[in-house]
């Protein structure tokens, strides 16, 4: 083993002018067929099927199998307002674990609304913004998606309508004041604004709500807008917002190698819908494609798991059925997630991209229980003193397991995870774990085999 030297460095930070100037498409090297968006009929939908929903200059991105697509000027100077972000080496925890790994993360929560989210929120607005639209709404579970949309808004004079799961509308209440303080405005979804909420309070008055819920209100509240200057923001799972965050991975890749990496063992992030994973990762993936021996490992709650449990397969994106059918590893549209905290990661589907990439075996899923994650949180916080969100708990989690497999095996590896938010908004849920008022949840394969019945069966079959 070499000897470190006297004081290492444990952080690298770009120059501004070496902010990448393009997005990388994973769309355009995935191996095998890239299966299309159907509508109700089972028939590839048309990019005017979208129309109400999406501006055209976001639906070509979406269905763009193009590698590299320019960042605008206009975009890059709201990026700067934080980014690049910065690289650290997690010196502190390896010397607790005693590892011989190398641990680095990307430090996501340097951006105004604390996490990864606005990478997409901000160009998301541009977008619509340049396409004349002036009001958004948008779905969000713990709220980060929210508030970084609620700020982008803000920063280009657009409105902003935000249906919040309920469950973390009432964990989180310091995630609406902080909409609110960007101008945005936010309800508990289900709510009595839509037809859709209304129709489930109905059925179901106590529910803790779901983003699948939250995202047929959200689009709902869109199309019925006759002015037609409303248009829907969805923050994770869709191609063209894992495109936006792999500005993440880009500037991953140039800061380790100014750390002197040159190999890479380990790509982790926590997984929800998709959209931080595959902002580190995808950059990742293009080289593994390319005959790297990389292992890729996105993190999923045992709560809600996605990628784990469930076969790939088309499903709805929304409880209403009111988005394209999308090929996805899912619970089925109308699954209702246990509220654990990592509100971020209870969405019933995950990113057409990375499933693909999952059943291509260019990704290694994990689920992790609830009472891990926070105990590795708190873990983080006492070596590296940075407080994180529950979903990235996730991260963390698998970091610190694989790390103590390479002390296991006495092996030098390098690991680097994308810390995707801070958690200074989600210390009640520390609070809870430290008095042990929290408990595992998993979801057994008979309660996944249900939850698909009721919502999947009879759906077309994806192929790779």
């Amino acid at each position: 083993m070499e000897k470190e030297p006297d004081h290492m460095p444990t952080k690298i930070f770009l120059n501004e002018d070496e902010i990448p100037r393009q997005w990388y498409n994973l769309a355009a090297d995935l191996p095998g067929t890239i299966n299309p968006p159907l509508g109700q009929d089972g028939k590839p939908i048309s990019p005017d099927m979208l129309a109400a929903v999406f501006p055209m200059n976001l639906i070509e991105q979406e269905m763009s199998q193009q590698r590299w697509i320019d960042i605008p000027e206009g975009i890059l100077d709201l990026l700067y307002r934080w980014r690049p972000s910065p690289l650290h080496r997690a010196i502190h925890l390896e010397k607790a674990l005693g590892t011989p790994a190398k641990i680095f993360y990307k430090n996501e929560s340097v951006s105004p609304a604390g996490s990864h989210k606005p990478n997409t929120a901000v160009a998301q607005a541009w977008y619509n913004k340049e396409f004349g639209i002036k009001r958004l709404t948008t779905e969000t579970g713990a709220g980060q998606w929210g508030s970084a949309l609620s700020y982008s808004c803000a920063l280009l004079g657009m409105e902003c309508k935000v249906f919040m799961v309920r469950i973390s509308f009432d964990q989180k209440p310091f995630r609406k004041s902080l909409m609110e303080t960007w101008g945005g405005e936010c309800v508990a979804s289900p709510s009595n604004e839509t037809q859709v909420g209304r129709d489930i309070l109905a059925k179901m008055p106590d529910t803790p709500g779901s983003l699948g819920i939250a995202i047929s209100e959200a689009i709902e509240a869109a199309v019925s807008d006759k002015t037609g200057k409303t248009r829907y923001a969805l923050g994770s799972v869709l191609n063209h917002v894992m495109l936006h965050q792999t500005i993440i991975g880009l500037e991953a890749k140039k800061q380790l190698d100014k750390f002197g990496i040159k190999k890479v063992d380990t790509v982790i992030g926590c997984a929800g819908g998709g959209s931080n994973f595959a902002g580190l990762a995808f950059p990742f993936v293009l080289d593994k494609i390319n005959g790297a021996d990389i292992e890729i490992i996105p993190v999923e709650p045992a709560s809600c798991p996605t990628l784990t449990a469930t076969p790939f397969s088309y499903d709805f994106g929304d409880v209403a059925e009111m988005t394209p059918m999308l090929p996805m590893h899912s619970l089925g549209h109308k699954f209702i997630p246990a509220p654990i905290h990592a509100g971020g990661l209870r969405y019933h589907g995950m990113a057409p991209l990375v499933s693909h990439a999952v059943e291509a075996g260019l990704m290694s899923p994990m689920a992790i229980k609830q009472l891990e994650c926070y105990e590795a949180g708190l873990t983080f916080a006492r070596t590296e003193g940075l407080v994180v969100a529950p979903e990235t708990c996730h991260a963390v989690a698998c970091a610190i397991r694989c790390a103590k497999q390479a002390k296991e095996e006495g092996k030098e590896k390098t690991i680097i995870f994308n810390l995707s938010g801070h958690g200074l908004m989600d210390l009640a849920g520390y609070a809870k774990f430290m008095a042990g008022e929290l408990q595992d949840i998993v979801m057994s394969a008979q309660d996944v085999e249900e939850s698909r019945r009721i919502s999947i069966t009879g759906y077309p079959v994806p192929k790779i």
